[in-house]
């Protein structure tokens, strides 16, 4: 079936969905949505791509539209300002590139061109304003989508959101260490290392400007908020896994759960797929729980003050949002180019990628 009633490409078709790969209460209980701003969206972040040097002309040229990272955020973040969608998109896409830039590194064994790269992102994490013209494009690229992220809630929500990125770096290096040295984490050590990497919590506090309104955190520790956001990233990251295994098998990744079940708990290669799939089903069933329980919140913080009125909306907004995710997140992967290993001409390396030694100046 078609995700859309129009599709978001040029040539609209029908996306075929492989069995192994299809959940049928996602495209039956999770009706995918498309800010209304997409189409402006998608030209808009192709051409900062280009201006901020982030992807070369011929890459952009042929390959951005077909990656679908503007679909992806504009099936999320559904009734965001579209200023706020704009610049979480840069930053979507900004972070997409960066995620390539580390592997190239990685594959192409450039510790040091890593190392400085790590330590310029933080750096422009902390100030961004004085990193918007560094010589590392990723570098400015990264100063420019976060100056504007920093530019819609308070300081106290920046503060947050750069504590959490910081944290994303740091598990990046450690992602780095593990595949220069072909350490395959346990289960437990992985799936704590993929909450980072896959920046969880980077996801759910971009909901608060998107929502215009941050959350006190009273309100976004509570059980019932939290556990609808982690249910909804964690569906997210764990059906990366399980399409991205032939990709990330190719490319000698160790960073996968699937990977992870077949050395440290000796399944086959069908019985992991297996085992991954029924925890990315739990997932979905869990939420559906977890959403109810999270919209009685909101309702009681409802308590007749103006105050109560602002959270709830918020709140309901948010976990409106979360909803979304499983249905963007599950279309992105049949949609976009990142996961056509069979098309590519070297399934271990990605045609979209600058495959060059940036960073090593």
């Amino acid at each position: 079936m078609p995700a859309f009633p129009h599709s978001t490409t040029s040539t609209p078709t029908a996306i075929a969905v492989p069995p192994s790969l299809s959940l049928p209460v996602i495209e039956a209980a999770f009706p995918r949505q498309l800010h209304p701003y997409w189409p402006r969206l998608q030209e808009k972040t192709r051409t900062w791509l280009l201006e901020k040097r982030l992807m070369p002309a011929d890459k952009v040229e042929e390959y951005a539209d077909g990656l679908c990272y503007t679909d992806l955020m504009a099936g999320y973040y559904i009734d965001a300002p579209d200023e706020v969608l704009q610049a979480i998109a840069d930053y979507s896409a900004w972070f997409f590139v960066w995620d390539d830039r580390h592997d190239r590194d990685i594959v192409h064994r450039r510790p040091a061109a890593w190392r400085r790269l790590r330590f310029r992102l933080h750096a422009a994490l902390d100030s961004p304003h004085h990193h918007l013209h560094h010589e590392d494009a990723l570098v400015a690229g990264f100063a420019d989508s976060v100056t504007r992220l920093y530019s819609f809630l308070p300081q106290t929500w920046n503060a947050r959101f750069a504590r959490h990125f910081h944290e994303v770096i740091e598990a990046y290096d450690r992602e780095f260490r593990n595949r220069t040295e072909g350490v395959v984490p346990t289960v437990e050590e992985y799936l704590a290392l993929r909450r980072l990497t896959f920046a969880h919590w980077i996801w759910t506090d971009l909901l608060e400007p998107s929502a215009g309104c941050e959350l006190p955190d009273a309100v976004r520790k509570h059980p019932a908020y939290r556990r609808a956001a982690l249910l909804s990233q964690e569906f997210a990251a764990w059906y990366n896994d399980l399409c991205s295994l032939p990709k990330e098998i190719a490319g000698d990744e160790v960073h996968n759960l699937g990977i992870s079940l077949i050395t440290h708990q000796r399944l086959t290669l069908e019985e992991a797929i297996a085992e991954v799939r029924r925890r990315v089903e739990e997932c979905v069933s869990e939420f559906l729980v977890a959403e109810r329980d999270a919209l009685c919140f909101a309702d009681d913080l409802a308590d007749g003050t103006v105050r109560g009125k602002e959270l709830s909306a918020a709140v309901r907004a948010c976990v409106c949002n979360m909803r979304n995710w499983f249905s963007t997140v599950y279309w992105f992967h049949h949609e976009s180019g990142r996961y056509m290993v069979d098309s590519w001409d070297d399934r271990s390396t990605p045609p979209y990628v600058n495959n060059e030694a940036a960073g090593e100046k």
